[in-house]
């Protein structure tokens, strides 16, 4: 049984950042573009110019997350800016993570973006945009845990957000029955775990537990990097065959890189280091 999100909440509360974390498939709507956004529709109101529905999962801070019921975070910086670079119009869609592939698939989200990781086993459904962001799995452990590695953690319980590659490195080290491994349906529910002792360690993206080192004070922890993990690139995500739409993200994504508009969007969010 997976719990609830006080943890998290406490957290963002402690920084003052007045973030709201939802359940998968709440609301979050809002609109964003050149022009009024749409009623979800995927088509304008009064010029019936499309407007792409763009899904995420707004519970994986900095990435993204709700402030103040409105989606934030690092992806929804990039693809606002993807957007208005390219010259089209988007309206957000709070899915959730499970439901987000499940509204490509159906045709109720045009665009996905939600720190996905690009794999060759998800580009037999979906296509997938150039990169955006470099990422590397990290494992978090108690402060004075001999833990040094990945292998090192055979035997002992570890968290991670399910359907992500935290999930997949754990199962290809140690296969995919390991009871030890814990699934979640977001990374707060396995972090506010760890520090329950629940779980005796988190395997996460680096950018999310990178965040909590920034904003923890009063807990004792440390993040440890396996030199076995592989590197990992996001991209946004489009069905098979959207080849209107993934056409129009990347030429938005490339003047972005070009202008310097991503990098100081990740320099916002993470430093200019």
């Amino acid at each position: 049984m997976r719990i609830g999100k006080k943890w998290f909440k406490s957290l963002v509360l402690v920084v003052g950042v007045g973030l709201l974390v939802s359940a998968c498939g709440s609301g979050g709507q809002q609109s964003s573009g050149s022009g009024t956004g749409a009623s979800g529709s995927g088509s304008g109101s009064g010029s019936g110019e499309k407007v792409y529905v763009v899904g995420t999962d707004a519970a994986y801070p900095p990435f993204q997350m709700l402030e103040a019921d409105k989606i934030s975070g690092h992806d929804i910086d990039v693809m606002n800016a993807i957007a208005e670079a390219g010259g089209f119009k988007i309206e957000w869609k709070n899915t959730g993570w499970d439901p987000l592939f499940d509204g490509l698939d159906k045709g109720t989200v045009d665009i996905g973006i939600s720190s996905i990781t690009i794999t060759d086993k998800r580009k037999e459904k979906y296509d997938f945009s150039d990169s955006y962001f470099e990422a590397n799995q990290l494992i978090l452990v108690a402060e004075d845990s001999q833990v040094t590695k990945l292998a090192d953690l055979k035997g002992k319980k570890i968290g991670v957000q399910a359907a992500t590659t935290g999930e997949e490195v754990v199962k290809k080290a140690f296969g995919d029955t390991y009871q030890g491994l814990m699934g979640y349906d977001d990374m707060p529910s396995s972090v506010d775990d760890f520090f329950n002792g629940r779980v005796d360690a988190v395997v996460g993206d680096n950018g999310v537990l990178q965040y909590y080192v920034n904003k923890i004070k009063d807990k004792k922890f440390k993040l440890i990097k396996d030199d076995s993990f592989e590197k990992e690139y996001y991209g946004i995500m489009v069905k098979k065959g959207n080849t209107d739409a993934l056409n129009k993200i990347n030429d938005g994504l490339k003047k972005i890189k070009e202008n310097g508009k991503l990098q100081e969007i990740y320099n916002q969010y993470f430093g200019s280091n």
